[in-house]
């Protein structure tokens, strides 16, 4: 029996209840030092929804798993199908307020780095440098077979020319980029293969069920180590990829600071959790450090 990947977390434990006080958050990026690692949360306020809190799209959508996408070539139609349509509105989402201030904190040397669970590039694209990508980005795609890396744009131009008149209107967009479409709409959606050796082409995400490059993840081990502190971002930490470096900054002594509206499972190791929209939390914070609010860009 195939086990499924942990999509949702229940608290077993009280916690205690989320803070209004933004003051821990300024303490700590004044002395600086501070690792962020960010969560779908923060993109909310750009128009990507989270997975999960209130109108999260794990109430209405399972995502695809590495081991559904590999099984089958009707569930890479399926796939391709919703993510080429969802690319559309994906690629169209710009930078909030929560993404200026964390370039504006790494441009006044308040932060040691950025490690991101999103895949929509909206860090750099508010000028965030050095981001590391934790689970891939919708940018590129890799093929399975050669391991070729090509960018998202010219498949989405491939894709459009094989299947011209592709016009479905999709009931919502995910975080991972993928458009919500019944069977009906993907129809018989023309998946193209790997322009190098024919092979099968994936996105290049870490798929819920697929594990995060090694290499990748001893990085973010320095980071963690390297950081004063830790402050997560919009992220539940309900899966192990960012859950482990919350408990790594924990055992370290390091103080881990956590702004999402809603509990967390890494509550328990945070000296504060604030639960306030994370736009205004962000700019209200760099109004106390005397730092010009991000605007845009």
């Amino acid at each position: 029996m195939r086990m499924r990947p942990t999509l949702s977390w229940t608290p077993t434990e009280d916690l205690p209840p989320g803070s209004t006080d933004l003051e821990p958050v300024a303490e700590a990026l004044s002395t600086g030092g501070v690792l962020v690692l960010s969560g779908a949360g923060l993109s909310t306020e750009s128009g990507i929804p989270d997975y999960r809190g209130e109108g999260g799209s794990l109430n209405r959508h399972t995502p695809m798993t590495y081991q559904d996408f590999t099984a089958t070539a009707q569930a890479r139609r399926r796939y391709w199908a919703r993510s080429h349509l969802g690319w559309r509105t994906f690629g169209r989402a710009r930078p909030n307020a929560g993404h200026r201030a964390v370039a504006v904190f790494a441009r006044h040397g308040l932060l040691s780095g950025v490690i991101t669970q999103n895949v929509d590039g909206l860090h750099q694209a508010a000028g965030s440098e050095d981001v590391v990508e934790l689970h891939g980005s919708l940018d590129r795609v890799v093929c399975l077979s050669c391991g070729a890396l090509s960018p998202r744009r010219e498949l989405a131009r491939r894709l459009e020319e094989a299947n011209a008149g592709f016009e479905p209107v999709a009931a919502g967009i995910n975080p991972d980029g993928d458009a919500d479409l019944t069977d009906e709409q993907v129809g018989d959606f023309r998946v193209v293969p790997c322009a190098v050796c024919g092979g099968v082409l994936k996105p290049d995400v870490v798929f819920f069920g697929e594990a995060v490059p090694p290499r990748r993840v001893e990085h973010c081990r320095e980071l963690v180590h390297e950081a004063a502190s830790l402050l997560v971002l919009g992220s539940s930490l309900t899966v192990m990829s960012g859950l482990r470096f919350v408990r790594q900054a924990a055992r370290a002594g390091k103080p881990v600071l956590i702004v999402n509206l809603d509990p967390t499972r890494g509550d328990r190791h945070a000296v504060t959790r604030v639960a306030l929209p994370l736009g205004t939390a962000l700019t209200a914070v760099a109004g106390r450090l005397g730092i010009p609010g991000p605007a845009g860009v």
